[in-house]
């Protein structure tokens, strides 16, 4: 089992920045990819990016460009560094990992972007 917690979400202003933690814990020792999904209202989950624990990384188009994600696997910590959101970046941003074959979620953390 891994246990995903989140944090690092909140209200930011159009053009602001936010950076999002996930820390793992538990059977660390199996996770290969970290990454993070998001769900904004009305709308379908969306993959946002994941790096692998060799550290290749992949972005969704929407976010290419603003978004950053960074592992630290001496702490097993994966980051998303933020940069210039706008309100459709608005959404419940959601840590996952995957360990073999299995995937397993954090609780999710409220990003919000609005003047």
């Amino acid at each position: 089992q891994v246990q995903l917690v989140e944090s690092g979400g909140g209200l930011v202003q159009p053009g602001g920045s936010l950076r999002l933690a996930c820390a793992a814990s538990g059977s660390i020792f199996r996770i290969n990819t970290m990454g993070w999904y998001r769900r904004a209202p009305g709308k379908q989950r969306e993959m946002v990016a994941f790096i692998t624990r060799t550290g290749i990384t992949n972005y969704s188009e929407s976010v290419k460009g603003r978004f950053t994600i960074s592992r630290d696997n001496g702490q097993n910590t994966v980051y998303l560094q933020m940069n210039s959101l706008v309100p459709e970046d608005t959404a419940v941003y959601y840590c996952y990992s995957e360990a073999s074959v299995d995937r397993y979620w954090g609780q999710g953390t409220q990003v919000t972007v609005s003047s």
